[in-house]
């Protein structure tokens, strides 16, 4: 796997929150991402996927501690 993946994985940094209406800065809520997943949009699931894998990364995930 290329070492800065994320880096290039993320194309308009802040249009999740522009499309959520969310300010940028704030975190955005669960039940707002919950939604946006199941979204008629494909770009907006797939920019709200990448964001909740990207929350597990900065956790550990399942997998506990890195």
């Amino acid at each position: 796997m290329a070492k800065n993946w994320i880096a290039g994985a993320i194309k308009h940094k802040g249009s999740l929150h522009r499309s959520l209406g969310v300010p940028q800065g704030e975190k955005i809520p669960a039940k707002k991402l919950q939604r946006a997943e199941h979204s008629s949009n494909p770009s907006l699931k797939r920019k709200a996927n990448l964001a909740k894998t990207l929350g597990k990364l900065r956790r550990g995930g399942k997998r506990g501690g890195r």
